[in-house]
């Protein structure tokens, strides 16, 4: 998301000089131009959406971080090893339950919004974690490394969780880039004009 609206940023700037032969020279504003864009967006974002946001960012990082260590775990390259209390191994779905408790109980107890934002990424985070065991779960077994374990609620969910923030960023981007041009801090652009092969005599 954030490389296509990069690509954006480098267009309007392109088009601000007229020509295409400036876009290396273009390419630091644009990576400025995007964080702002980015900055922008997420800070103009209803409440509702920048939680939606935060929970499933923390939930795919989660997600995915956990898929990577499990399988460096399983085929002995993860620096880090299996947490075992007493000989019994402690899945990620038990820190996972109290992080998302923890981060939802304290959300409940504040009267902070802006606490209460930031509370939706360590309970994304949470719910990541113990949905990537939810084939544990369901089956009272360890069906990880199974067919069942890979293929079950796990995919559709990760699927749910990255077509949704992919959503909910594209927003945020168009949100902050219309801000930022409104501002005058990014040159205007429409999308039907050309840019012309030649700079401009």
């Amino acid at each position: 998301m954030l490389g296509g609206q990069f690509g954006r940023m480098l267009q309007r700037r392109a088009h601000e000089q007229g020509h295409t032969d400036g876009l290396v020279e273009a390419a630091p504003v644009a990576a400025l131009d995007t964080v702002g864009v980015a900055v922008s967006g997420y800070v103009a974002t209803p409440r509702s959406e920048t939680v939606l946001f935060n929970l499933l960012a923390g939930f795919l990082a989660s997600f995915a971080l956990v898929r990577l260590s499990t399988w460096g775990i399983r085929d002995q390259w993860w620096p880090f090893q299996n947490v075992r209390v007493g000989g019994r191994h402690i899945h990620h779905f038990v820190p996972g339950i109290l992080l998302a408790f923890t981060a939802g109980t304290t959300a409940l107890l504040t009267d902070n919004n802006a606490l209460e934002d930031r509370l939706a990424v360590p309970m994304g985070i949470g719910m990541g974690l113990t949905f990537d065991e939810a084939a544990l779960l369901l089956d009272l077994r360890d069906v990880y490394w199974t067919r069942e374990g890979l293929l079950s609620v796990q995919l559709s969910l990760g699927a749910t969780a990255i077509l949704s923030i992919a959503i909910l960023t594209q927003r945020m981007l168009r949100r902050g880039e219309q801000q930022q041009e409104e501002a005058g801090q990014i040159p205007p652009f429409s999308p039907h004009s050309a840019v012309s092969a030649n700079p401009p005599a």
